[in-house]
């Protein structure tokens, strides 16, 4: 379902590359277009397009015919839905560059991570290209003679998939690929701050879809809005699954939404995420995954580093070289020019991090940098100084999630200390320790170690591959996307007895004999 578009009534130099690149993708470019969904770009602040919004009654008719196009789709053999896949990932692969430009454009991050992100779905569609194959079951040993048993997994439906502004296209990708390939239709909603790539990527998808004999209409559906839209999502009998990436308090209404009506939801959400900071560490390698883990996407990753725990033995060593890079890490526009950090989304994303940076000075903080950057750039767009805050103790700011570049540094007296710390938030996303002690490393990837979902070793928070599961604990959700199994939430498991002897033996040794000399016995 192509979305319609109109370009912004006054002129912009990112107004006109937005449609070249929109129409290159083949979106509809219709001259007018009714409705309330405004595009600025973070570069710049500046209107740059509208986008006609998806009416609720319009999303429950996409559903309806997501439902329809599941019907047809999950009797084609599965290698032949990864061949689908297949073709969408040679789609991506011919546009990678225009689709990266266009990240960098509607969500500001470096012209890098931009082409990263499109690289992500690219590998994420090579990943379930090869799952197609692998959609494996389980025999087990029965214990009645003569039987055989065994799991078996099915198509579970339609996939509901709500994403985030900060991954606009690659949530998506990790999603519909193994949704494609498990038998399932796919309905987007992605964050109304970043509807383009979405329609983009639909584009794309569809051109794949048209070509493809067994692909039927809806497989792949597109709607635009803001939380009445999800809502419709989120509420409807027909979508067994929901996907939804955002902030803790979205993902415990739509947890609790779609948990009333029996369905599944896997929920990525909030990450208050640490690094440990050991006295065996390589302080070099240290500093270099710190200032990409903390200061990457302007702090705007699920995975961003926010909180770091240094031994009081080498504090003096890493902290004042930590200072001297967030004083000279260059921020700007990342189209005109090579910086390392980019804006913020928007407005209320800068005035929460002044608000942060506020509360910890309450509490006895100690800022080095933040404040609005304005060297360079454009006025409209939210350009901020990263922030290091070097803190007392683990409260106020440090306990919750701020989607900006600040990251709390404290001194610690041991490796117990440091853990507690880490785990002793109510997120629960990712982690990482630097230290060549082989007891250290191997304690933090424990049991008894970080309660993180993602725990990394020699390395930042940041930067999860594709092949692993990715997702977290605790506020974060307990949902798993991508690689290794995370397939198996697309599917619904069947657990299958076949009984090929003449007798009816019960399990667990019941005995039921009937009073028919003609029937088997059991």
């Amino acid at each position: 379902m192509s979305q319609a578009v109109e370009a912004a009534p006054v002129a912009h130099p990112l107004a006109d590359e937005v449609a070249a690149l929109l129409e290159s993708f083949g979106a509809e470019l219709p001259r007018q277009a009714e409705g309330s969904c405004i595009v600025r770009s973070p570069l710049t602040g500046e209107l740059i397009v509208r986008v006609q919004e998806t009416s609720p009654d319009e999303a429950r008719a996409a559903i309806g015919r997501a439902h329809d196009a599941f019907l047809a789709w999950r009797q084609v053999p599965a290698p032949r839905r990864g061949e689908l896949v297949r073709l969408l990932g040679e789609e991506l692969r011919a546009n990678k560059a225009a689709l990266g430009r266009l990240v960098t454009i509607e969500v500001g991050k470096i012209v890098s991570e931009g082409l990263g992100e499109v690289q992500e779905m690219i590998d994420i569609c090579d990943f379930a290209v090869g799952l197609s194959r692998q959609l494996y079951g389980l025999t087990m040993g029965s214990e009645r003679a003569d039987h055989s048993l065994m799991e078996q997994w099915h198509p579970a439906g339609i996939v509901g998939v709500i994403s985030a502004f900060n991954f606009p296209v690659a949530v998506w990708s990790w999603n519909a690929a193994l949704a494609f390939v498990c038998g399932d239709s796919v309905v987007w909603k992605p964050s109304e701050k970043t509807p383009l790539t979405a329609i983009a990527v639909q584009a794309l998808a569809e051109r794949v879809i048209a070509r493809f004999p067994e692909a039927p209409e809806g497989l792949s559906t597109l709607i635009l809005g803001g939380r009445d839209v999800g809502e419709v999502l989120v509420d409807d009998q027909r979508v067994p699954v929901v996907s939804a990436t955002g902030s803790t308090a979205m993902g415990r209404v739509v947890g609790q939404r779609v948990a009333a009506r029996f369905a599944r939801a896997i929920l990525e959400l909030g990450g208050n995420n640490a690094s440990i900071v050991c006295p065996s560490a390589d302080l070099d390698l240290a500093l270099c995954a710190i200032a990409f883990a903390a200061m990457g996407t302007a702090g705007q990753r699920c995975t961003t580093l926010r909180r770091l725990f240094v031994h009081d033995s080498v504090y003096d060593a890493l902290v004042p070289r930590l200072k001297q890079v967030y004083a000279s890490v260059s921020v700007g526009n990342p189209l005109e020019g090579d910086a390392l950090v980019g804006p913020l989304i928007d407005e209320a994303a800068y005035t929460g991090m002044e608000r942060a940076l506020a509360e910890a000075r309450e509490v006895g903080g100690i800022v080095h940098g933040g404040g609005r950057h304005t060297h360079g750039v454009a006025p409209g767009g939210f350009y901020v100084r990263p922030a290091l805050v070097e803190m007392p103790a683990q409260v106020g700011p440090m306990l919750h999630e701020t989607f900006a570049p600040i990251l709390y540094v404290m001194r610690v007296r041991s490796f117990d200390e440091a853990l507690d710390l880490q785990n002793g938030v109510p997120q629960g996303l990712s982690s990482s320790i630097f230290s060549n002690d082989m007891r250290e490393t191997s304690r933090f990837l424990s049991a008894t170690g970080s309660d993180c979902g993602i725990a990394n070793v020699n390395m930042g928070s940041s930067g999860a591959e594709i092949g692993g599961a990715f997702g977290g604990e605790k506020e974060t959700g307990g949902g798993r996307e991508s690689g290794s199994d995370a397939w198996k939430a697309y599917m619904r498991r069947q657990t299958t007895a076949i009984n090929y002897g003449r007798a009816m033996p019960l399990a667990q040794g019941v005995k039921f004999e009937i009073a028919d000399e003609g029937s088997a016995k059991a």
